[in-house]
């Protein structure tokens, strides 16, 4: 599995919308196990996202996808910078399959 823990910040008063716009695009991305944003509780700007995918090829592919794109673009304008970004490789919890 490959995972990606990683923070986003918006401009100031875009955090609902862009949050808005990352879960509309939380569908169907093949080889996506978990993807989960939420808001930082201390920076009213921040959101964190964690993501799993089953493979580094399935997460690299998702950037590819219609909707993907269509996301990025429209959040592009609205995001300030990204920072704490981790890769990890999960090995398992609840939701997903044993490694």
């Amino acid at each position: 599995m490959y995972g990606m823990i990683g923070k986003m910040t918006t401009l100031a008063g875009k955090r609902a919308e862009v949050l808005s716009l990352l879960l509309q695009a939380v569908k169907e991305m093949p080889g996506c196990l978990s993807y989960v944003v939420a808001q930082d509780s201390a920076d009213e700007n921040g959101i964190w996202i964690t993501e799993v995918w089953d493979s580094k090829d399935s997460h690299d592919a998702s950037l590819a996808l219609p909707e993907v794109k269509k996301t990025i673009a429209a959040a592009r304008p609205m995001i300030a910078g990204f920072s704490n970004q981790a890769i990890t490789t999960p090995v398992g919890g609840y939701g997903l399959p044993a490694h």
